[in-house]
């Protein structure tokens, strides 16, 4: 296995690089991170509102997602930035990024190609309903 220097996920107290400085100093202080400085991601399609998968960000992939027009996540597993689609063609393009009222989660509203999930579905959700027992009103 050969070595890289994979970027590493920013601390809550300080940017990893000074490209991720140029996050608004308000949406840093704003995110709440976990331990290894990243934030979940919900990824939701634009005009279905179908909720396409979960994925991680730090400062810098919430950077490259604000600032390309592109979702990009943090690998916590490979312990690099991978752009959605750019092997698959799967791609996701940002309609739109909010933060929730925590801090703590992001939802990413986007246009997605093709299937969002790595096993080839649309949602990473398809086919994986768990049995409950359902609440009503009355």
């Amino acid at each position: 296995m050969s070595e890289q220097s994979a970027p590493s996920p920013t601390p809550a107290a300080e940017p990893a690089s000074e490209s991720a400085a140029a996050l608004p100093r308000d949406i840093v202080s704003a995110l709440k991170r976990d331990s290894a400085g990243l934030v979940a991601a919900i990824i939701q399609q634009h005009d279905t509102n179908e909720v396409l998968m979960l994925g991680w960000m730090d400062d810098e992939a919430l950077r490259r997602t604000m600032t390309t027009g592109r979702v990009t996540f943090y690998s916590r597993s490979r312990q690099e930035y991978w752009r959605k689609g750019d092997t698959s063609g799967h791609v996701q393009f940002v309609k739109s990024v909010a933060l929730d009222c925590d801090g703590d989660a992001l939802l990413v509203r986007v246009d997605q190609v093709g299937a969002a999930c790595h096993t080839g579905t649309r949602t990473c959700f398809d086919g994986r309903d768990l049995e409950v027992v359902t609440g009503n009103r009355d």
